[in-house]
C-alpha cells in the first residue's frame, strides 16, 4: 500500500495520508481542549458561553471539516477510473473468477483466439492498460493488490472491473479481501508485471499444451497422476486431462507459487502439497494423498515439476 506502482494506487495512497491527517489533527484539537477543560476545572469554576462552544465545536467545526474531506476524496476518487491510463497504447483484458479458495486466470490466445487458462497468478505488460474482468464461482470475494488498485468485490452472477496500468516491473502480492470460508487468509495471488515484449513471449507459452514427460521418473509420475484420477479435477493441456474443476496444471511449474500462495514452487512443496494438502490448507477440495508410497510421491512430484 506505501509503494504504489500505478497512478490509481498513488491516488489512494494519497486519500488515505490527506485523511489521517485531518483526522488525526481533529483527534489532536479535541484532546488539547479537553486538557484545558481538565485544567480550567482544577483551577476553579468559570463561565463559559455553552450555546458557542456547542454550535462553533459541536455543528459549524464538524461540518466545515468533514464536508471538506468529503469534497476532497470525492473528486479524487472519481479520478481513479483514468489516472494514468492511456487508452492508445492497446489494452489488455484478463478474467479472473475467484472460487474457494483459488483463482482462475483466463487470457485470450491472440494467435488462435481460444482462451488460455490458468491459476492464481497475472502477467501483465509493463506501460500498458489492463482491465480485469472479476467474477466468482461460488461465494462472494474480493480482488485486491494494494500496489495495484484497490479493492474491487465479486458477486456470484456479475462481473465487475478494476483497471491499472504498471508503471514499473516487479510482483505484487495480492490477496481475498472479503472473508469466505475457512482458509480465506490463504487465498492470495500474484500480479507479475514485465517488460512487453518479455509479456508476448510468456503469453504465447501459456498457449503451448503441455510437453510430454521426458524422464522415466516424470513418465512414471504421470502414469500415477492418471490412475490417481487427478484428471477428474485438473486440466493439463495436450496430455489427455480437461476437467475446470480444480486449478490448470498445464504449465504449473512456471508460476511463482502453488496452491494460491501456499508454498513456493519447487519439488520438493509439489510432493508436501499433494501429501498434506489437508494439513496445509485444510477444507480445500482435494484429499491428501498420504497414502501413496514415496516413490509415487517423488514421481508424482517429477512429473508436475516439468510442467513449463
Amino acid at each position: 500500500m506505501l509503494d504504489p506502482a500505478t497512478a490509481s494506487a498513488a491516488t489512494i495512497l494519497e486519500i488515505g495520508i490527506v485523511l489521517t491527517i485531518g483526522a488525526a489533527l481533529i483527534f489532536g484539537g479535541v484532546m488539547w481542549l479537553l486538557m484545558r477543560a481538565v485544567r480550567r476545572r482544577a483551577a476553579g469554576p468559570r463561565q463559559l458561553n455553552a450555546t458557542l462552544w456547542v454550535v462553533g465545536g459541536g455543528v459549524v467545526f464538524p461540518a466545515v471539516v468533514m464536508t471538506a474531506l468529503l469534497a476532497y476524496s470525492t473528486l479524487r476518487t472519481v479520478q481513479l477510473t483514468t489516472d494514468g491510463v492511456d487508452e492508445t497504447s492497446g489494452r489488455i483484458v484478463i478474467s479472473v473468477t475467484g472460487a474457494m479458495w483459488w483463482w482462475e486466470v483466463r487470457y485470450r490466445d491472440p494467435a488462435s483466439g481460444g482462451e488460455i487458462l490458468l491459476a492464481n497468478e497475472v502477467r501483465v505488460p509493463v506501460g500498458r492498460p489492463v482491465t480485469i474482468g472479476l467474477t466468482t464461482a461460488d461465494v462472494i470475494h474480493s480482488f485486491w493488490v494494494p500496489a495495484l488498485a484497490g479493492k474491487v468485490d465479486m458477486i456470484p452472477g456479475r462481473v465487475n472491473q478494476v483497471r491499472f496500468e504498471a508503471a514499473r516491473a516487479g510482483v505484487y502480492r495480492g490477496q481475498c479481501a472479503e472473508y469466505c470460508g475457512d482458509q480465506h487468509a490463504k487465498m492470495a495471488l500474484y500480479v507479475i508485471a514485465v517488460a512487453p515484449d518479455e509479456f508476448e513471449r510468456w503469453l504465447a507459452a501459456q498457449a503451448q499444451p503441455a510437453s510430454p514427460p521426458a524422464d522415466s521418473l516424470a513418465q512414471r509420475g504421470h502414469q500415477v497422476f492418471v490412475e490417481q484420477r487427478c484428471n477428474a479435477c485438473h486440466t493439463v493441456r495436450g496430455i489427455g486431462a480437461v476437467s475446470r474443476i480444480g486449478p490448470d496444471l498445464t504449465h504449473v511449474a512456471s508460476r511463482v507459487s502453488i496452491g494460491a500462495g501456499e508454498l513456493p514452487t519447487r519439488g520438493e512443496t509439489f510432493r508436501a502439497w499433494v501429501a498434506n494438502i489437508q494439513h496445509i490448507k485444510p477444507g480445500a477440495r482435494m484429499p491428501s494423498f498420504a497414502h501413496l508410497d514415496d516413490g509415487a510421491l517423488q514421481a508424482l512430484a517429477a512429473f508436475l515439476e516439468s510442467l513449463k
